[in-house]
């Protein structure tokens, strides 16, 4: 009797070649953060004219920032997308399932290598998030923070600096790069780099390339846990009142 075997999905290497798109949104995402790296604090005083307050002005950057790279990052990736959509949906209990999961594992890991580490330092790109979202109501932060932001940056730091790049380098350096490189972009040009400040965003980072890898180089997955985990820092800081948030932010650890 014959017997049939299940393929494997046939490979589509066109879906990880460098487009000009590609370099289109990654020129853009790094002119626009060296910018504001570099000149950011020059640049304040003329946005503060523009906007009716700090926050606004706050806001306005960061939504025209994510918005116009989160636009040619979704044309891009718009096939790999509709693919690994597809595959998520094929076992829908296992990625709402794995989704919290791996969630949890990026919280317990950021503790158990923050305390090794001494302690927790909070960045100064986080303090600004914090502050920017205890001004600016909850339903114009998370299209930024809850759905473009981690889009963009799992299409940079995922897509391209692994899916991508690892057609052309060795695939472990890469993931290499996607979590230092995620790490410390985070927060240069804001403070010295030190390892209290990067360790939270390395283990987010290692945790995001971890389920990048473990799902077959599906961006949405990698993408969702991201969401996911956003979501549930916006719920924290607008759950809690500003005046209770203040003193936990002095709370010595």
């Amino acid at each position: 009797m014959a017997t049939t075997h299940r393929r494997p999905p046939a490979p589509q290497p066109e879906l990880y070649r460098i487009s000009a798109l590609d370099f289109t949104a990654v020129g853009l995402y790094v002119a626009a953060a060296g910018l504001f790296a570099v000149a950011g604090e020059l640049l304040a005083p003329f946005l503060r004219q523009l906007a009716p307050s700090p926050a606004a002005a706050s806001y306005g950057v960061n939504l025209l920032f994510y918005g116009s790279v989160g636009i040619l990052a979704v044309i891009a990736a718009r096939r790999v997308v509709a693919r690994d959509l597809r595959v998520l949906a094929t076992r829908p209990w296992f990625t709402l399932m794995m989704i919290p999961a791996a969630v949890i594992g990026m919280m317990i890991l950021t503790a158990i290598v923050v305390t090794a580490a001494g302690g927790v330092q909070t960045s100064a790109n986080q303090a600004g998030l914090q502050e920017l979202m205890q001004q600016v109501p909850a339903w114009l932060m998370v299209p930024v923070v809850v759905i473009v932001g981690p889009f963009v940056e799992e299409y940079i730091f995922r897509h391209l600096l692994i899916g991508k790049l690892s057609r052309r380098l060795n695939i472990w350096l890469c993931c290499a790069l996607s979590v230092v490189l995620f790490a410390a972009l985070h927060i240069v040009g804001q403070e010295a780099i030190t390892l209290p400040a990067l360790l939270p965003y390395l283990a987010m980072g290692a945790t995001l390339v971890f389920v990048y890898m473990w799902t077959g180089k599906n961006l949405m997955f990698a993408y969702f846990v991201h969401a996911a985990k956003n979501l549930l820092a916006v719920v924290f800081i607008y759950a809690i009142p500003p005046e209770l948030f203040e003193q936990l932010q002095q709370v010595q650890p």
